[in-house]
């Protein structure tokens, strides 16, 4: 009876210890199902499997670590936030993640355009000579009612940036965000800046 007993309790104790799911051994359908279910063990596999995908396609399109590094990390938040939307009878995980992964850099595409566009403006505009700048109260009214419509985390950004005057990385510090989601939020923050001040400022020039 000793030696049935002293036989048994180990297999007791292996049963417990192989019972936790082994995410690295998983084929793809196995951890896409997790991956729906909520698990976040199965997001980070995902991120482990198909994130230097992801960042190839990035960088191949936009030609900048940063920003490649950036789409990826939206691509992933999307995934995760959007994961009930994930039809798996539909779709294969990593098709689904490389669809969403041509979304975003087409926005990160969309977003370089409209910045490039208010730079030229800007650039022509500088070239001529102001003649008010009596204006400063207002502008300054007008970037903080515009800081206000901001999403939450943009706004964080921004205000650190302008009234605090803290640099990228510190504030990537500050709200624990990769630097290259400060800056993209920065960029486009900027960019909603300049097209209130175009919007602005036209018709008191004409």
């Amino acid at each position: 009876m000793i030696d049935v007993r002293s036989r048994q309790s180990p297999r007791r104790d292996e049963r417990r210890t192989v019972s936790p799911i082994a995410f690295d051994t998983l084929d793809d359908r196995a951890l896409a199902e997790q991956f729906s279910a909520g698990d976040e063990r199965a997001l980070r596999e995902a991120y482990t499997r198909w994130s230097p995908l992801v960042f190839r396609l990035a960088l191949r399109s936009l030609g900048d670590r940063t920003d490649a590094e950036d789409v990826t990390q939206q691509v992933y938040l999307a995934a995760w936030r959007g994961r009930a939307t994930f039809d798996i009878s539909r779709s294969t995980l990593s098709a689904w993640i490389v669809g969403i992964t041509k979304h975003r850099i087409a926005d990160a595409h969309e977003a370089r355009s409209r910045a490039r566009r208010l730079e030229e403006t800007l650039v022509a505009e500088a070239s001529v000579a102001a003649t008010e700048v009596d204006d400063d109260f207002a502008e300054r009214a007008m970037v903080a009612e515009e800081l206000d419509r901001l999403e939450p985390v943009p706004r964080r950004v921004m205000r650190l940036a302008f009234y605090d005057q803290l640099s990228h990385s510190q504030i990537a510090e500050a709200l624990d965000l990769p630097i290259g989601t400060v800056k993209s939020h920065v960029r486009r923050s900027l960019t909603r800046l300049r097209s209130r001040w175009e919007v602005e400022d036209g018709p008191r020039r004409a």
